[in-house]
């Protein structure tokens, strides 16, 4: 009855927001004839009065008012919406008031051993919002007036070319940015985050943020990925939160070395093989065999749980159909990737090794951050910007030796990544030095100088798109 009542409290604050019912007489009829029906139903599911309360009133008078279950509303339906219009489809939408967020979030934790955490972060033009939803307790609310929008940007701007320019890429120019950002970000919430033993983060972004490489956020002792698992999502609402454990799952390993209009990718061959024949169970098909016909083919013949593809992938301006992987023979648009189908039977993860994103573009980022969701995979792994391809084959094949044991995805994803900053993983003559022995490169990689994968370059576009479970 107290689930009851606590749903129908949002509801009526909600309306209430909307300007346009009489509370009390709501309340009353509400409770005398109808309870079990509004109890069963959370406020989410009620489409049109969200709508209507984002017509008359906003995220940030929302929270001035205190009410920050409402904010987070919201800011999910504000946000399902918009990547609902530029991809020009309905998402399935899974729902749920913050108590139902954090309930969910308890369960996996149980089921993990991981204990995560939501963390929305919504610019605004004076300020930063930042909203934090827990397993126990209030959502918290923190309102941080250095970082408006444009000093916001401007640093994520900065942060993300300190890292990615080759100019840079041997310096620590990034370390001002990273700090900063963490400061304005992380820091605000970090003593509730270390009370409540927090070590996953789901981080739901607003426009400019979608893109940023959060794993190399720095609070001046440590990355942000030493002390966190973590994903972006592009709503809680729109994530899968079933947990599933990948053990005994088959990888289909598919992939090019040579393509007539891009860069080779000549480390390509030893990755696929490596993760099929010593790192994982699976099978792998390269360049003529790399086709759309195939994939869907192999697909029907055996429900593989990870789907790889070693290719080029980008994410550009403008629609969606501006997007695509590279296939052998075409490019698969990220419009056409709906029609997959790959939730029937469903692919736990996909992994696109050679990414690249139109950074600080909004509309690069819905199509980014909303990749899981688009091709129905419930959770999604890539790069934000081209890594080498030594640097790609360093990180993947770390990635799935410790996808054996992870109790999740995002672990796995950052354990690969520590092992990279730390040092662990590194070029020796012609040969990748890796936790697991020794992996000798093709010719065209072999006569490379040696080089470790210590800077963020190597390590920070990955990230994982959707669920981290």
């Amino acid at each position: 009855m107290k689930s009851v009542i606590g749903r129908i409290s949002v509801l009526l604050a909600v309306l209430h927001l909307a300007g346009n019912v009489n509370t009390e007489s709501v309340r009353a009829q509400t409770l005398i004839s109808t309870p079990n029906k509004v109890g069963n139903r959370s406020l989410a599911q009620s489409p049109t009065l969200l709508a209507q309360a984002a017509q008359t009133s906003d995220i940030q008078r929302t929270l001035d008012r205190g009410k920050i279950a409402e904010a987070v509303l919201l800011i999910e339906h504000n946000w399902v919406k918009k990547f609902e219009a530029y991809f020009g489809r309905n998402f399935p939408n899974h729902p749920r008031t913050v108590e139902q967020a954090a309930d969910t979030l308890s369960k996996i934790a149980t089921q993990t051993g991981k204990k995560p955490a939501l963390i929305y972060i919504v610019p605004q033009p004076q300020h930063l919002e930042l909203v934090l939803v827990t397993p126990e307790g209030e959502p918290i609310h923190q309102r941080i007036s250095a970082a408006n929008k444009e000093a916001l940007l401007q640093q994520v701007q900065e942060f993300t070319n300190s890292i990615v320019s080759p100019a840079r890429r041997k310096t620590n120019r990034y370390l001002a940015p990273a700090q900063q950002l963490y400061q304005w970000m992380i820091a605000p919430l970090e003593a509730e985050l270390e009370a409540q033993n927090i070590d996953t983060l789901l981080f739901c972004l607003g426009p400019g943020l979608r893109t940023m490489p959060v794993a190399a956020l720095h609070d001046g002792q440590q990355f942000l990925v030493e002390k966190y698992s973590f994903a972006r999502i592009p709503a809680f609402n729109l994530i899968d939160t079933n947990y599933a454990h990948l053990e005994n799952s088959q990888v289909l390993a598919m992939g090019a070395s040579e393509f007539r209009e891009e860069a080779s990718l000549p480390a390509v061959p030893v990755e696929l093989s490596t993760i099929t024949n010593k790192l994982w169970q699976g099978e792998f098909f390269l360049n003529q065999e790399f086709t759309l016909a195939n994939l869907e083919l192999q697909r029907q013949q055996q429900p593989f749980k990870i789907i790889h593809l070693a290719t080029h992938a980008s994410f550009e301006s403008g629609v969606p159909s501006n997007s695509y992987v590279q296939f052998w023979d075409k490019k698969l648009t990220l419009e056409q990737m709906k029609q997959l189908q790959w939730n029937n039977p469903s692919v736990e993860l996909l992994v696109l090794s050679a990414c690249k994103t139109a950074i600080g573009d909004e509309q690069a980022e819905l199509g980014f951050a909303g990749l899981a969701v688009q091709t129905s995979v419930k959770s999604a792994i890539a790069s934000l910007w081209n890594v080498s391809d030594e640097g790609t084959l360093a990180l993947m094949t770390e990635f799935y030796r410790d996808l054996k044991t992870a109790p999740i995805k995002a672990e796995a994803l950052r354990q690969a990544q520590l092992a990279l900053l730390n040092g662990q993983v590194s070029l020796i003559d012609g040969q990748l030095n890796s936790s697991g022995g020794r992996i000798p490169l093709p010719p065209a990689l072999a006569k490379i100088e040696n080089q470790n994968f210590s800077h963020p370059y190597y390590w920070a576009a990955f990230t994982v798109v959707g669920s981290p479970w």
